[in-house]
């Protein structure tokens, strides 16, 4: 699994990078997603983030 944040939706409000640092960090005002494939450990936190994002900016794909 991948994670994506669309740069157009994030409005930098931290919620990805509390629930799951090992994949979302802040850089200025927004938030990336790691490169790559996540790792399974942090598969289910990455979930969660994406789920708790208030404008659904992040994706995860298969």
């Amino acid at each position: 699994m991948q994670a994506f944040i669309d740069p157009t939706l994030c409005i930098g409000c931290t919620q990805c990078a509390d629930t799951c640092p090992e994949v979302f960090h802040m850089e200025g005002i927004l938030a990336f997603a790691m490169e790559g494939e996540i790792p399974g450990a942090y598969a289910a936190q990455a979930a969660q983030a994406e789920q708790n994002c208030p404008v659904d900016a992040i994706s995860l794909q298969a």
